[in-house]
């Protein structure tokens, strides 16, 4: 667990430093839990990754509404005052979350994105816990 995690811790600092303007990224589990960081405090990540739960379950309700689909949420990018926020699917019950500047490359940022989660998807899984795992 302690390898993958530093494996993850790379190439999390690999995608912020290959994209300008990257302020955090956060690999979280569907139901929020933080799994590994770079750019953010433990405090600040895990406040991300619990909202990153909401909001993937907010997205995916909405994803419901195109009957060709397949209902899941492949990637929400939100525009706010000061920068943006990406959160894409990232393997089986796990999510990729960044935030970076305004002046950030959109373009390039969702590219680095999906080439990451190409790369590591698998590392990316979140099993689903066990009742003895949630207590």
């Amino acid at each position: 667990m302690i390898q993958q995690r530093a494996n993850m811790d790379w190439m999390l600092k690999d995608l912020a430093t290959s994209v300008p303007q990257t302020r955090q990224v956060v690999v979280l589990s569907a139901d929020g839990l933080r799994m590994a960081q770079w750019g953010a405090d433990t405090d600040a990540a895990d406040r991300i990754a619990a909202a990153c739960a909401g909001l993937q379950s907010l997205a995916a309700a909405v994803a419901t509404e195109f009957p060709q689909g397949d209902g899941r949420m492949r990637l929400v990018v939100i525009e706010m005052s000061g920068g943006f926020f990406y959160l894409m699917a990232a393997g089986a019950g796990a999510y990729l979350a960044v935030l970076a500047d305004e002046d950030v490359d959109a373009g390039l940022m969702g590219q680095r994105m999906r080439d990451l989660v190409a790369r590591i998807g698998e590392h990316l899984s979140s099993p689903p816990r066990s009742d003895e795992q949630a207590g």
